[in-house]
C-alpha cells in the first residue's frame, strides 16, 4: 500500500501511469511540466483548461523553432534576446450554471493521469458550487501523434445532486506572453500580437484566432471545432481581440453524463501548406474527426514508437524509465524530423534557457543514434544548415573554420546571455558562458558517432564530413603556440564546468587550457582525416577542393592534433591550466551554513565573494572524458599527445574532483554515474536514480516547472542503454562489457544498427545474449570479454560473462 503523501506528489502505482491526487499551488507548475502531452512539432502543458497564468498555474504551448528576437532595457543596457514564445492557448474551457460565476479552480477534489503508454492526460475532478451543486468532471487529452496539427481535449459533465441547464464556454487565447520564468519577468514578455479573430456562426461552427510576432514575418494560427453529445440547447458566441469563444448551454440531470468535444488545429507560417496557416488551419479543424476517432489512431502511433524504444530493466524505477523516455519522444519525433529544430535543452515544455538549443543533443543522440536514427540525423542537418553562421562567428572572432554557438536558436547566431540575474543578490552579472567553444566538439562527436552507429556514407558525403573539416580548421587556428612549454594552447575559453569562468582578479574572462577542451579539439583534428578518408575519392577530392584544403593545412592539423597542452597537478588530469593555484573552499562550513550547495556561484557572488577563486565544480568537466571514451581510449587520447596516461589516472582524477564537485546540474549525475561504473557500481547506481528521478523530484529545486531536463532524461536511459551493458558501438561491430550494479537483475533493449533494426541485446548475471533480426543486412561481428563471433541475419550467441 502507497503511504500517504503530501498533495501534489506523484503516485506511480503502474509504470505507465504518473498520477497526481489532490492540488497543491507550490506543485502546480511542476505537474504542469511533466503532465505535458506533445508529439514534436508542439507540446502542451498539463495546465487546467480553466487556468490561466496566475503565478500559480502556467498555460502554455510551444512549437517547434518558433522563436522570436525582442529588445529589452536590463541594468541600463539594451539587450537582444531570441525566445521560442508561447503560442496561442487552445485549452480554454469551463462552465457555470446560467447566471452563475465561471468555474475557475481549483475542484474540491481532483486526480491526473498522465497514460504514458496512450499519451493521454485524464483529468478526474469533483466541482462544488456555492449552492452546493455538485458536478463530476472528468476531461481527456491529446497532442495527436499522427496529425501533429492537431489536439483534442474531451470533456464530460455529469450532475451528481442537480439538474438543470450547464453553459459550456469553449475558447482561444491569442493575447499570451512569456513570463513563465520569474528571472525573466523584467525582460520583454510580449512576442505575439493578435491580428485576427473570428466565429463561423453559420457554416462549419468553428472559431479561430490569428497571431504575429512583432516585426517577423512569424504568424501562428488556431482553429476550434467544438460539439457536445448530445446537441446543445443553445449557442452563443464571443468575439473580442484575440479571444473567440462559443458558449453552449447544455441540459444536465443526475447521473446522466455530457460530453463535449473540442478539436484544435495549429498550423504556422514555417509550414509548408497550401494557403495561409488560418485557412490551413480552419480547413483541418472543420475536417477532422471525432476525438474518439482521432484517439485510435494517435494510439496506434505510440504503440509503434514504443515497440522501438524497448527496454527492460529488471529494477524499481520503470515508472521514471517510462517518464523520461516519454518526454524525449515528445520532444524529438518524426513530425520534428520534418522541421529546421535543434534538439531544446528543457523540452517544448517551458521557457527556461529561452527554448535554446545547446550541446545537450550530446546526451540526446545517444539514445536516438541506436534508436531513431532518422531523428538524429535531422538534428545534425540542422547544425550543418548552420553552418554559415558559424563559420562568420569565427571569421568575426579571428579564427578560421566554424565556430558554433554555446547558445542556437533560429539562424545559428550565438545566442547566449549578456547578462545574467543572481536571484540571491538581486544583481544582474555579465555573463561569459559564450566561451564554452567544446560545444563545437560535441558537434563533431555527434556527427562521428552517428556515422558509425548508421554507416550512412551519404549523409557523412554531403554534410557531416563538411561540418567534421570546419569544426577542425577551427581549433587549428584558434591553437597559439607557447614557446616555453613548445606546445600549442587554446586560451580564453570556458569548460563544462561553468563556475569558473576567470582567472581571480584577472581583467579578461577566459581559462587556458581546458582539459576536456583541449583533448576534444585533438580528437576532432584527428576524425576529421578519418572522415576524409572514409569518404569516396571523388568526393574527397570534391570537398577538399571546396573547402581549399590542402596538404599543409592538414598537416597543421596532425602537429596540432599531437601537441596540445593538457595540464596535470597532484597526480590528476588539471580542469585547466592554473587550476591547482586555487584556494580550497571550507566545504564543512558552507555545508553547515547552506544544505543545499548546487548553486554555490550564486552564493558566493551574493556574499561579495567568487567561486572563481576555488577549486568547486558546477559539474563534470576534466571528468567527461571517460563519459564520451572509454578508459582505454582515453589513454590513447592522452598518450597520442604525449602526455602519461598511467592506469591510476582515471582513479586518482575521479576521486579528485568528486570530492569537490556540488552536481549543479541534472547532466552531472549522469555523467558521473557513467564514469563511476568501473570504479564504484554503488555510488554509479545512486547518481543513477538521482538523473532518472531528477524532474520527477524536481531536484534542481523548482528548475522543472520552467521545462523539463531533456538531456538528463535521455542520458539516465542511455545508462541502461548503453553503460551498464557496455556497450560500444564501432564501424567494424558492436562490443559488449556489462556491469550491472547489484540493484539491476537483468536488462533486454532491442536497437538499431547499421541497417538492422530490432536488434535485441539481453544481459544477465552470467551471459549476455545478441540476436539478429531476420530481415537484417547482413553479418556482424559481436566482441564480448574477449570473444568474438560473427552473427548473420536472424542469428544468436550467447556470451559467458
Amino acid at each position: 500500500m502507497e503511504a500517504p503523501r503530501p498533495a501534489g506528489r506523484p503516485v506511480v502505482p503502474d509504470p505507465w501511469i504518473l498520477r497526481y491526487e489532490g492540488f497543491d499551488p507550490a506543485e502546480e507548475g511542476l505537474r504542469e511540466a511533466l503532465c505535458a502531452v506533445g508529439n514534436g512539432y508542439l507540446v502542451t502543458r498539463g495546465a487546467a483548461p480553466e487556468a490561466v497564468a496566475d503565478g500559480v498555474h502556467y498555460p502554455g504551448t510551444y512549437l517547434a523553432g518558433c522563436y522570436h528576437r525582442a529588445a529589452s532595457t536590463v541594468a541600463g543596457r539594451t539587450v537582444t534576446n531570441e525566445d521560442l514564445v508561447n503560442g496561442p492557448n487552445w485549452l480554454p474551457l469551463t462552465f457555470r450554471p446560467p447566471g452563475g460565476d465561471w468555474f475557475t479552480g481549483p475542484p474540491a477534489e481532483q486526480t491526473l493521469e498522465l497514460d504514458l503508454r496512450r499519451g493521454v492526460l485524464t483529468r478526474t475532478a469533483l466541482v462544488v458550487d456555492g449552492r452546493g451543486r455538485r458536478t463530476r468532471l472528468v476531461q481527456r487529452r491529446f497532442a495527436s501523434q499522427a496529425r501533429p496539427h492537431l489536439v483534442a481535449l474531451e470533456s464530460t459533465f455529469t450532475a451528481e445532486n442537480w439538474s438543470g441547464p450547464l453553459e459550456v464556454r469553449s475558447a482561444l487565447d491569442g493575447v499570451v506572453a512569456n513570463t513563465g520564468v520569474a528571472r525573466y519577468r523584467g525582460l520583454t514578455a510580449r512576442h505575439l500580437v493578435p491580428t485576427a479573430q473570428g466565429t463561423d456562426e453559420d457554416g462549419d461552427g468553428s472559431s479561430w484566432v490569428e497571431v504575429t510576432a512583432t516585426d517577423s514575418p512569424l504568424r501562428i494560427a488556431v482553429a476550434a471545432r467544438t460539439w457536445p453529445r448530445p446537441e446543445a440547447l443553445t449557442v452563443a458566441w464571443e468575439c473580442r481581440r484575440g479571444w473567440a469563444a462559443e458558449i453552449r448551454t447544455l441540459e444536465l440531470s443526475p447521473g446522466r453524463p455530457v460530453t463535449v468535444e473540442k478539436v484544435v488545429a495549429l498550423h504556422t507560417s514555417r509550414d509548408p501548406v497550401a494557403g495561409s496557416p488560418l485557412t490551413a488551419s480552419r480547413r483541418l479543424a472543420a475536417g477532422a474527426g471525432s476525438f474518439t476517432e482521432l484517439l485510435a489512431e494517435h494510439e496506434q502511433h505510440w504503440a509503434e514508437l514504443w515497440r522501438r524504444c524497448r527496454v527492460e530493466a529488471d529494477f524499481d524505477g520503470a515508472g521514471a524509465l517510462n517518464l523520461a523516455l516519454f518526454h524525449v519522444l515528445q520532444t524529438c519525433s518524426e513530425h520534428s524530423a520534418a522541421l529546421d529544430v535543434g534538439v531544446p535543452a528543457r523540452g517544448l515544455h517551458g521557457e527556461a534557457y529561452r527554448g535554446h538549443v545547446f550541446w545537450d543533443e550530446l546526451f540526446v543522440l545517444r539514445l536516438l543514434d541506436l534508436r531513431f536514427p532518422e531523428l538524429a540525423r535531422s538534428v545534425l542537418h540542422y547544425r550543418h544548415r548552420r553552418l554559415a553562421a558559424a563559420r562568420r562567428a569565427a571569421r568575426e572572432a579571428g579564427f578560421r573554420g566554424a565556430m558554433y554557438p554555446w547558445q542556437s536558436a533560429s539562424d545559428g547566431r550565438e545566442e547566449s546571455q549578456q547578462l545574467h540575474l543572481n536571484p540571491l543578490s538581486g544583481r544582474w552579472l555579465p555573463d561569459h558562458s559564450h566561451l564554452q567553444r567544446h560545444v563545437g566538439s560535441a558537434v563533431a562527436y555527434n556527427v562521428w558517432k552517428y556515422y558509425e552507429s548508421t554507416g550512412d556514407l551519404e549523409f557523412l558525403s554531403s554534410a557531416g564530413a563538411e561540418t567534421i573539416l570546419e569544426i577542425a580548421r577551427f581549433w587549428s587556428s584558434a591553437a597559439v603556440f607557447d614557446q616555453g612549454r613548445d606546445r600549442w594552447s587554446i586560451r580564453g575559453v570556458l569548460g563544462p564546468d561553468e563556475y569558473h569562468d576567470a582567472y581571480p582578479g584577472a581583467d579578461r574572462p577566459g581559462l587556458d587550457d581546458n582539459a576536456y577542451t583541449n583533448v576534444l579539439a585533438s580528437w576532432v583534428l584527428a576524425r576529421a582525416q578519418d572522415a576524409l578518408r572514409a569518404l569516396p575519392g571523388r568526393r574527397s577530392g570534391e570537398l577538399r577542393e571546396r573547402l581549399a584544403l590542402d596538404d599543409a593545412e592538414l598537416a597543421r592539423w596532425e602537429e596540432v592534433g599531437r601537441r596540445l597542452h593538457v595540464p596535470f597537478h597532484e597526480g590528476v588530469l588539471s580542469q585547466f591550466d592554473g587550476y591547482e593555484r586555487l584556494a580550497e573552499l571550507d566545504w564543512a562550513a558552507y555545508r553547515r551554513r547552506y544544505p543545499d550547495l548546487r548553486r554555490l556561484d550564486r552564493i558566493l557572488e551574493a556574499e561579495g565573494d567568487t567561486v572563481n577563486r576555488y577549486k568547486a565544480s558546477k559539474q563534470a568537466d576534466a571528468l567527461m572524458l571517460w563519459y564520451l571514451f572509454s578508459a582505454r581510449e582515453v589513454r590513447d587520447l592522452l598518450r597520442r599527445l604525449g602526455h602519461p596516461a598511467p592506469h591510476e589516472l582515471f582513479r586518482r582524477t575521479t576521486g579528485y574532483y568528486l570530492r569537490r564537485t556540488v552536481h549543479g546540474s541534472t547532466l552531472s549525475s549522469v555523467v558521473h554515474a557513467w564514469v563511476l561504473t568501473r570504479a564504484d557500481r554503488r555510488a554509479s547506481w545512486r547518481h543513477f536514480r538521482d538523473a532518472l528521478v531528477a524532474d520527477l523530484q524536481d531536484s534542481q529545486h523548482g528548475t522543472t516547472a520552467e521545462g523539463i531536463h531533456l538531456g538528463a532524461m535521455a542520458g539516465a536511459v542511455d545508462l541502461l542503454q548503453r553503460c551498464y551493458t557496455g556497450l560500444e558501438v564501432r564501424e567494424d561491430g558492436l562490443r559488449l562489457d556489462p556491469h550491472l550494479p547489484s540493484a539491476l537483475g537483468r536488462l533486454e533493449l532491442e536497437l538499431c544498427y547499421r541497417g538492422h533494426r530490432g536488434v535485441v541485446i539481453t544481459v544477465g548475471r552470467r551471459t549476455a545474449t545478441v540476436a539478429l533480426p531476420a530481415d537484417g543486412p547482413g553479418p556482424v561481428r559481436i566482441h564480448c570479454r574477449g570473444t568474438t563471433a560473427t552473427l548473420g541475419p536472424g542469428g544468436s550467441r550467447v556470451f559467458r560473462l
